[in-house]
């Protein structure tokens, strides 16, 4: 075995399997693992998907909400052990690969059509 075989099957091993298909455009529920003292909880971030990054183990999703009239946006790890569980609430419509033009839109200007086609 090469190198890259040695790394691929140890990648293999922290693959989460039970992660939904995720694509740009849908608004998705993460459930964020956040530390308080010596508990944890479970924290929703709600927005929606406007970037998907790389691949396997190092696969990432920008997700964007506004929150009190404030832009926020996050990335995620998919497969980082603080991702507890993904949901998503709704399939969106886009044409773009890339949503970052959604940064400079306010208001209803944002809204994004709902997809049928594909299940939740």
């Amino acid at each position: 075995m090469n190198v890259q075989e040695i790394i691929r099957s140890i990648e293999a091993e922290h693959l989460k399997s039970d992660l939904p298909q995720i694509y740009v455009g849908d608004t998705v529920k993460v459930g964020v693992k956040i530390k308080e003292g010596t508990k944890y909880r479970v924290q929703p971030y709600e927005g929606v998907v406007i970037s998907k990054r790389n691949g396997g183990i190092n696969e990432t999703i920008t997700v964007r909400k506004v929150f009190q009239g404030v832009g926020v946006e996050r990335v995620f790890l998919l497969h980082s052990p603080r991702i507890d569980n993904i949901k998503i609430v709704r399939r969106g419509k886009v044409r773009r690969a890339k949503l970052y033009y959604l940064r400079n839109l306010s208001g209803k200007a944002t809204r994004i059509k709902q997809r049928f086609d594909r299940p939740l």
